[in-house]
């Protein structure tokens, strides 16, 4: 029964969120599943967290994973949040379909949430009913595990544990609960909400419980608040640098799924590029383009200021003067952004050392791979070749090689400014630039197998090439392939 405790193989639990904010969540169990099972298990995180997998039966992980059992400690609750989805305020959000079990400290000694997605209505649910499928949760496993494998900040992925129920969206599908752990789960949409209700005193609790957590190198500073978001919006940079630099669209880019933290948060309606278009949309809400590839880095910056907005009364009783100084730090995003993301660009295109025109060289082969039909990760694997002395195989990428041609020869010229040898920085590239993503259609391809078939070896098989992006084996070719010349365009959908 959901609420009854249990001694299990799970860590002892923790929860400076419940002990220190209260007011800010609603105490809520998880509805219980009928019949958890186990169908995905990130094993390495488990022990990392202090889960005992060894001693432990796959029963009873499934029964902590999916709410049915509380584990020893554990406090779930609710969290409140608001936040602007697609330009538009919803004052009132929060988890509507999670409950956050609490806050372990893993065997590194961080402090990390393990929450369950999917377990059942909360007061935050509305019209919805709490419940999660499993190819969505499957889908957020394998892309969120995907991230980190590629070195961007994210939340991950524990396990995926079906349910034993049906859901019904367009048709009856299959329960699932995703266990998801985080650096936290505390939004710009958290701030917003308290902000909008012009409750001070919470959003002061808020702000120092959040520096304390994952800022705490600021708690004595007289300007904590403002030196609180400055740090935020320096990760909000560089999370967003790396997302340009893998080809990642994530979709849903409202503030309730911009952390404080700057892990990425929330896969949904997110893929990655396949051909390189910077208008590319994969969402099928996104209608207007608002979270298209070339716009995240600009929507971040408007998150930020939505966020600058809700600390206006923490900074100084000058609300005026409040403002111009978070405006000021605003101001600094675009640059802060662009020197993470030029320098990531010269990690993969093998330039060591800052120089004049580097930022021009790059833009130039952007407009190069500008409706040329061109495939984004292998463009930049395959420009390892070049310092080895072979162009053909980036070459044969372009539908129009030719206008390649010019580039090429100011990239050859660049390379005498470097003084490592050019063999040592093509090792370089490859280590920073992947052979394996989340190919659309193969991501496609392994959920429905799992949906329809109950079939998870193809899954397992896929995470595994995806463990390791950037390790080149041959009988892995098949996660390297392009969609068919004429498929339909990728769409991905919501999973409520």
């Amino acid at each position: 029964m959901p609420g009854e405790a249990t001694r299990s193989i799970a860590p002892k639990f923790d929860n400076s969120y419940a002990r220190d904010l209260e007011g800010l969540y609603v105490e809520w169990q998880p509805s219980a599943a009928p019949a958890p099972q186990l169908v995905a298990i990130n094993e390495a995180l488990g022990e990392k967290l202090g889960f005992d997998l060894g001693a432990s039966s796959t029963e009873q992980m499934a029964a902590i994973l999916s709410g049915k059992q509380l584990p020893d400690g554990a406090r779930p609750l609710a969290q409140a949040y608001a936040g602007h989805q697609f330009g538009g305020l919803s004052p009132q959000l929060g988890d509507g379909r999670a409950v956050l079990l609490g806050e372990i400290i893993g065997l590194d000694g961080g402090r990390l949430d393990i929450q369950l997605k999917g377990s059942g209505r909360t007061p935050f649910s509305r019209s919805g009913d709490g419940k999660a499928t499993l190819g969505p949760m499957l889908r957020e496993y394998l892309m969120s595990e995907a991230m980190h494998a590629l070195g961007v900040p994210t939340t991950r992925a524990l396990a995926v544990t079906t349910t034993g129920e049906q859901v019904l969206r367009d048709r009856p599908l299959p329960g699932a609960v995703l266990a998801r752990v985080a650096a936290s789960h505390i939004r710009v949409g958290t701030f917003e909400f308290f902000a909008l209700r012009r409750d001070e005193e919470k959003l002061r609790r808020l702000a120092d419980y959040s520096i304390a957590r994952h800022y705490p190198e600021l708690a004595e500073r007289d300007d904590k608040y403002l030196a609180f978001f400055d740090a935020v919006v320096e990760a909000q940079a560089s999370l967003l640098a790396k997302w340009m630099l893998v080809g990642f669209v994530h979709g849903v880019m409202n503030t309730d799924n911009m952390t404080i933290s700057g892990e990425t948060i929330d896969y949904g309606p997110c893929a990655f590029l396949d051909h390189y278009d910077p208008n590319a949309v994969f969402s099928s809400i996104d209608r207007g383009g608002r979270y298209a590839y070339a716009n995240q880095p600009v929507i971040a910056q408007w998150n930020l200021t939505r966020f600058a907005e809700t600390l206006i009364p923490l900074i100084g009783d000058d609300a005026e003067e409040a403002r111009r100084q978070l405006m000021n730090v605003i101001d600094s995003y675009p640059n802060r952004y662009l020197q993470h993301w030029l320098g990531g660009m010269r990690s993969k295109l093998g330039l060591l050392t800052d120089q004049d025109g580097d930022l021009e060289l790059v833009n130039g082969l952007y407009d190069v791979m500008t409706d040329q039909n061109v495939d984004f990760t292998l463009v930049f694997r395959r420009m390892s070749g070049v310092l080895r002395g072979d162009s053909g195989p980036v070459r044969t990428l372009f539908s129009n090689p030719e206008k390649l041609a010019s580039w090429m020869a100011r990239y050859e010229r660049r390379q005498f400014l470097e003084a490592l040898p050019r063999s040592v920085r093509a090792d370089g590239m490859d280590r920073v630039n992947p052979i394996y993503i989340p190919r659309n259609q193969k991501v496609e391809e392994v959920l429905a197998i799992a949906v329809e078939n109950g079939d998870f070896v193809p899954f397992k098989n896929f995470m595994k090439a995806l463990s390791k992006p950037f390790s080149e084996r041959p009988e892995l070719e098949v996660y390297t392939k392009l969609p068919p010349t004429g498929a339909p365009a990728h769409v991905t959908f919501c999973g409520t």
